[in-house]
């Protein structure tokens, strides 16, 4: 009998085809390829699915918020138990819930059924993707070969974002943008069909499952994104606003009481005991905050102003991920030599560099003068920053709780990119009203009867006096994007106290916290 044939005599939980180890990692690094990617293939068709769906430009944020809100707040929570009900278990039903959310979000026909779609990719994805991760310490041996492995899923991680950003572009472009979401239906089905025939089952630990600090946290942290979005387009006096906040302050209050008493919390608070940490945290959030609002305006910009296609647009956005890879292989390589702070510095400074540059942007830009530019500095500054917070994140941990302090890094990553988003929506609803304004008048007095006539009933400002509009709203909201990136720096250079000696142990380990 060869390894490839099917095995009677195995103990419960093993593969059912054993000898396939490239079978097993390609199955993984597909799971983690899909989660990632699913980020960055829905950014490229939101001007598509604002059009199809009749979503304002503020709402189109919980397009993101919904899916980075619920994938970030309860990953901790699906590594938990990945761990007390076997990984292998564990992974396959993230997978299917995630193949079936995106079936339904395909055949959304209101906004809320979208959104409703989004969160539960959300909570597929948080149970899918840190069981991937650990499947693979299940699965090699310790040693080169798991090292590798180590490898492979880093850059499936890394580049991501990348293949989402074409794919993205080819699916809404060559098809329709539903097909950002279909795509995910046979590569779900495909992964959870050849997960039991070459993966094998983990040994389960004995554990509780802080549910209610999972649920806590990511409804607290959903009542401040919608405070600030209903914010955006109601003002600062609305009744709900008011209330959201007041509903976020109680939620997370409530989520620290839980964590300071739970016996086995989900966030264990003495991460942040250690000011190293803390302010890995600080910074990561500050710059995650910046870069999703980046990358979601200048879709926007770059589609409704410059008028490119979903193509063009992903390819606009590929030298970004070309020098975020750069900057992260500089800093792996010199790290050891110089220590982590420089490298926090010098990439908060880019990174704010880029976004101050971003916030001179206006109607008359173009792609190569007004986007690329501050991009490709921004982009250069994230690099440098993410292998380098991944290691001190888990500098002078002790080795049970590395998982627990690299996943919070993750963690704070999601649930930061969608309170920036969040902030820049309000600072972007604001400034776009004031410039709407401005531009109404001259639109009435020189606008034609027929434009006149599509204004009444969709109250949408054509071009080029809307064009005016979504890049002043744009521009402003960078000025916010590029304070966060002051607190990156500022932490970065009062906080930070890491020195080479307390990362050498670490040397390496950088690729499998990433993503």
């Amino acid at each position: 009998m060869t390894t490839s044939q099917l095995i009677p005599d195995q103990k419960p939980g093993a593969a059912r085809r054993q000898g396939h180890p490239g079978i097993a990692l390609t199955v993984i690094a597909a799971c983690q390829l899909m989660v990632v990617l699913d980020a960055t293939i829905v950014n490229i068709a939101l001007p598509h699915i604002q059009d199809a769906l009749k979503f304002s430009t503020t709402d189109l944020t919980w397009v993101v918020s919904s899916y980075t809100l619920t994938f970030g707040g309860l990953l901790l929570l699906g590594g938990r138990a990945g761990d007390i009900l076997g990984r292998r278990r564990v992974f396959m039903a993230g997978i299917l819930l995630f193949t079936f959310a995106s079936l339904l979000g395909g055949v959304a026909q209101e906004p809320w059924q979208l959104l409703a779609a989004r969160v539960l990719q959300g909570v597929g994805g948080a149970i899918a993707s840190p069981t991937s991760l650990a499947l693979i310490t299940t699965t090699f041996p310790e040693g080169p070969e798991r090292n590798r492995a180590f490898g492979v899923f880093a850059a499936v991680s890394a580049g991501g974002g990348a293949i989402g950003l074409l794919a993205g572009g080819m699916l809404t472009e060559w098809l329709d943008w539903r097909w950002v979401l279909f795509v995910n239906v046979p590569i779900g089905v495909l992964i959870a069909v050849l997960t039991p025939l070459y993966i094998n089952e983990s040994e389960r630990h004995s554990a509780r499952f802080d549910i209610a600090g999972a649920l806590t946290s990511t409804a607290g942290m959903a009542s401040l994104v919608y405070g600030f979005i209903r914010a955006a387009d109601e003002g600062w006096r609305d009744s709900l606003t008011i209330g959201s906040f007041g509903a976020a302050v109680v939620l997370l209050a409530a989520f620290a009481l839980i964590e300071s008493r739970a016996k086995e919390p989900i966030t264990p608070l003495r991460m942040f005991a250690d000011r190293n940490r803390s302010g890995t945290y600080v910074i990561m959030l500050s710059l995650a905050a910046a870069m999703f609002g980046m990358f979601f305006y200048i879709v926007l910009f770059v589609q409704n102003v410059l008028g490119y296609t979903p193509i063009e647009a992903g390819l606009a956005f590929l030298p970004v991920t070309v020098v975020i890879a750069l900057g992260a292989g500089l800093s792996q390589r010199f790290l050891p030599v110089l220590g982590p702070k420089p490298f926090m510095l010098v990439g908060s400074a880019l990174a704010m560099i880029g976004l101050a540059w971003q916030s001179l942007i206006s109607s008359d830009s173009s792609y190569a003068g007004g986007v690329l530019g501050p991009m490709l500095v921004f982009g250069f500054g994230m690099g440098l920053n993410f292998v380098t917070l991944t290691l001190t994140a888990v500098s002078g941990v002790a080795q049970h709780e590395a998982g627990a302090a690299s996943g919070l890094l993750n963690t704070t990553q999601q649930v930061g990119g969608s309170l920036g988003l969040s902030i820049l929506t309000t600072v972007f609803g604001t400034a776009s009203r004031d410039e709407a304004e401005k531009q109404v008048p001259q639109f009435l007095a020189d606008g034609s009867a027929e434009q006149k006539a599509e204004f009444a009933k969709t109250q949408q400002l054509p071009a080029p006096w809307g064009h005016e509009v979504l890049a002043q709203g744009i521009s402003t909201g960078f000025v916010a994007a590029a304070a966060m990136a002051v607190l990156a720096l500022v932490t970065a250079w009062l906080v930070i106290r890491v020195r080479k000696s307390d990362l050498e142990a670490l040397a390496g380990t950088a690729g499998p916290g990433l993503g």
